[in-house]
Order: structure tokens, then sequence, then C-alpha cells
């Protein structure tokens, strides 16, 4: 998979982040309590793929029912730009929406069932390797390590 440099963050500023993902995302639109409240469609990355390149003295988390999920969001302007999924806690999920313009080439949308969370996530066939790394085609240092 080829893999491209994303740069976003929050409204303000203060947070920025890079993280280094497919130009083509795959975005999860889920209707749980919160997704639903706050309008939370997110693609998921390995951790490894993630770095925060400013601002962990904004950030602040929200939990809530298991305390898996960890809603970081800007202390300012209350922008969630990303987030660990209870789905994929090895991992964050990131909001299209807060990337920099030039580096998406599409989005692919799927609906995901998050009102009724334990079943989708048993029936869901990819989602937990999301979070998984995968090799980068363009990066010499991944294919020498193998």
């Amino acid at each position: 998979m080829d893999l491209v440099r994303h740069t976003g963050g929050c409204h303000c500023g203060a947070v920025k982040f890079e993280v280094q993902s497919s130009p083509d995302l795959y975005v999860f639109h889920c209707n749980c309590s919160i997704c639903t409240k706050k309008q939370n469609h997110h693609f998921i990355v390995p951790k490894s793929n993630f770095t925060l390149l400013q601002g962990s003295d904004k950030l602040t988390t929200y939990t809530f029912n298991t305390h898996i999920a960890k809603h970081i969001f800007c202390k300012n302007c209350g922008v969630q730009s990303f987030y660990t999924p209870r789905s994929n806690p090895d991992g964050y999920g990131i909001a299209p929406h807060c990337l920099d313009p030039g580096t998406v080439r599409s989005i692919t949308v799927e609906k995901f069932e998050g009102e009724d969370w334990e079943e989708s996530m048993m029936t869901h066939k990819t989602i937990r390797d999301m979070s998984k790394p995968v090799q980068d085609t363009n990066s010499t240092e991944m294919k020498e390590s193998k």
C-alpha cells in the first residue's frame, strides 16, 4: 500500500499532527451515542503511523462506559481531530475533515452500526486489522526490514 504523509490539527491551531496513511481514505460513519452527537467520521491507523507534532498540553480526554475509547480534544477550541477508538485501542481514529488539504485522493465511507457495537464488531471482517501496521510500498526502510 502506498502511504502519504497527511498533516492536520484542530480549529485553533494549538494541536497539530501528522499521519502516514493511504491517500485513499476508508472512513467510518458510526451511529453510536457519542459519534452521533459529535458527528465523528474517522479512518483508523496504527499508533506507529501517528505523530503528535504540537499541543499535548492543550489536549484533554473524555471517556465513558468501558473507558477503552479515549475521546481526545483540544481544550481551546473543542475539536477532536483524532482519538483512540474502542474498536482499535492500538491505533487512532483520525477525522478526515481535520486534515490539511492536498494529500487526500478519495474518501470511501462505510456506515458502522455503533448502536449495536458488540454485534457489529463480531461481524465486521476488517475493522480490527485497520490499526495493525502495513508496509508502505514507497518506503525503502520498510522494504529493507523484511
